[in-house]
């Protein structure tokens, strides 16, 4: 019999991808990461390319989606609880990147100049339901 791979899951960077491969593999299941050494040589061409690609055997899919599932996607704090969003009272807060200062868009401006990664990169929490902006400080 032929092994086929499926693709159950993409990732912008290869160290996402990285994560979860390390996930499944102790699960037991064989992973195969598709143009993950494309993005790290070049990770401005994530979108272009569809991102890393995480394939599985596909005897494997059904087992490798439900461990994908028990992952938690959204944000933690510090002692591994959900972050609230204190608009909609939401679990579902994701960690953005912006430019929200002049610091960081010089540097986004240097970056996209030159070709290269920002020299710095500002952060923020924000609610995927309601696009508030979460304010997480730490205690």
């Amino acid at each position: 019999m032929q092994n086929t791979f499926k693709t159950i899951a993409r990732f912008t960077y290869s160290s996402e991808a990285q994560i979860i491969k390390g996930r499944l593999e102790a699960e037991g299941i064989k992973v195969f990461l598709k143009d993950n050494i494309t993005i790290d040589t070049d990770p401005l061409v994530s979108n272009a390319i569809g991102g890393v690609k995480l394939n599985v055997l596909a005897e494997d899919e059904s087992k490798a989606k439900a461990v994908l599932n028990s992952i938690s996607a959204y944000a933690l704090d510090d002692n591994g609880n959900a972050l609230i969003c204190s608009n909609c009272g939401s679990n579902n807060i994701s960690l953005y990147s912006t430019i929200n200062s002049f610091k960081s868009l010089v540097h986004f401006i240097i970056g996209f100049v030159f070709g290269s990664l920002p020299l710095s990169a500002r952060y923020e929490y924000k609610c995927d339901n309601c696009n508030t902006i979460v304010n997480f400080k730490k205690q």
